[in-house]
């Protein structure tokens, strides 16, 4: 069901993304390395679950944000995830004994990679929300990097999928640019997954309110899409609403109400690194959206800031994926990428 709020796992669940589950499908297979990118709530982690039950591999999903403990990446914590896998796969065929407090990520590698090459099939180890990895170890995520590297190197079986919604930390992190990273110079394939034009967010709502056997008012369709844009997750949580009260404004209400708790948290961590990037996306939704405008706006809030300081969070909010910067008749603006987000923190103010 397409307003089913759980990620999908059936390639006949999703909605009009055969070109990017094709390319997925095939890179995971082809490239040693895959990175999806896209925004928050854009329908990933449901692309990448079926990508991996559709295509001819053995795929290991693992959210990164699950290994999370105390603002870390939990390396016994990981592995645990990592093991419960093989155990699913019934790696123990290999006779391998594998703890977590016993073996590091290369054993796991290995083991993998033996695993595949005695099936003579391919296995992808697809992590999603990668970029947390920067939390891992002493070394912000180096020895992940270079336990990635040595499979790369020496594994002929292992494929590694990498997906993330903060674009440009999740660039960082990786290094495939950077001459000092252990990735540096890797063969890469690179997809982005994009929200949907308004005409397809349109039709997705027809379609999965034809699914239920619901007659929806045009009105309360092109509504919703004004208010949601083309996020799929959005879009989603609004049908899923839609079914259960019979009701437009409700169920536009409640998606709101469910973003703002989602939404509130991220910037209350967001704002434990700064206040000055809360007001940032303030002055952003209220419509000032030129360079020297929105420094204007939070020096009156936080005083001043050095010019090289506010390019900084205005950058880290753009590699976070919480704005993008755009021309607009010569000119470069800014914007904030989720309108319900822009939303949520206009009704802060």
């Amino acid at each position: 069901m397409l307003f089913d709020p759980r990620p999908k796992e059936k390639k006949e669940e999703l909605f009009d993304r055969e070109k990017e589950l094709f390319e997925l499908m095939h890179s995971v297979v082809n490239y040693p390395i895959t990175v999806l990118l896209g925004i928050r709530r854009t329908g990933k982690s449901s692309i990448i679950k079926v990508s991996l039950n559709e295509s001819d591999v053995t795929g290991i999903y693992i959210d990164v944000r699950r290994a999370m403990r105390g603002g870390r990446i939990s390396d016994e914590k990981l592995k645990t995830q990592l093991l419960g896998n093989l155990r699913r796969i019934k790696i123990k065929e290999l006779g391998i004994k594998l703890e977590p407090t016993s073996i590091d990520l290369t054993d796991i590698f290995d083991v993998l990679n033996s695993y595949g090459k005695k099936r003579k099939r391919i296995v992808v180890l697809a992590f999603d929300e990668a970029q947390y990895f920067r939390f891992y170890g002493a070394r912000g995520g180096k020895d992940f990097l270079l336990a990635v590297a040595y499979s790369y190197d020496n594994h002929e079986w292992l494929r590694f999928l990498f997906s993330g919604s903060e674009v440009g930390l999740l660039h960082d992190f990786l290094g495939f640019e950077d001459s000092k990273a252990p990735l540096f110079g890797r063969i890469y394939n690179e997809i982005t997954l994009e929200p949907f034009p308004r005409d397809l967010s349109v039709e997705f709502l027809k379609e999965g309110f034809r699914e239920v056997k619901i007659d929806v008012p045009q009105e309360h369709l092109e509504e919703a899409v004004n208010n949601l844009d083309g996020i799929p997750g959005w879009l989603v949580e609004y049908g899923y609403h839609y079914i259960h009260t019979r009701d437009h404004r409700k169920a536009l209400e409640r998606t709101f109400q469910s973003a703002q708790s989602l939404i509130r948290s991220e910037l209350a961590e967001l704002e434990k690194r700064s206040e000055r990037y809360l007001e940032i996306l303030k002055a952003i939704s209220l419509g000032i959206n030129r360079w020297s405008k929105i420094k204007e706006y939070v020096e009156t809030k936080e005083g001043h800031i050095t010019n090289a300081r506010f390019s900084s969070l205005l950058k880290n909010l753009g590699r976070m994926s919480w704005i993008k910067a755009e021309l607009h008749n010569g000119k470069k603006t800014y914007k904030i990428v989720d309108p319900v987000v822009e939303k949520v923190i206009r009704g802060l103010l």
